[in-house]
């Protein structure tokens, strides 16, 4: 994945369906299962001082009723994907992941 954009139709393709958010604001009502995610860090590689290669991490997370989430699964088998933590909250699992792209 090169872009955002790539991430977000990658994305989609996991769920199923077109439950998945990038920054949502407030007024967003997000339906259940469903992958919320925004950026999360910027990682420059430097040559001769300036920027060469840049890497975009995003924080990926699984909002599901389901603790054993099929979508968890997914999610944690994409390239330079990492686990960052699980919590539970509002009747609802959260997995959270980092990816870069």
């Amino acid at each position: 994945m090169a872009s955002r954009l790539e991430l977000h139709e990658k994305l989609c393709e996991l769920l199923g369906s077109r439950n998945v958010y990038f920054q949502p604001p407030a007024s967003v009502v997000m339906k259940y299962p469903c992958i919320r995610y925004r950026r999360y860090a910027i990682d420059n590689v430097p040559a001769d001082n300036l920027p060469y290669l840049q890497f975009h991490g995003y924080e990926l997370t699984v909002i599901d009723k389901n603790p054993d989430s099929e979508i968890v699964k997914a999610v944690s088998k994409l390239s330079s994907c990492r686990f960052n933590r699980h919590y539970y909250a509002d009747n609802l699992n959260h997995d959270v992941f980092v990816i870069y792209v």
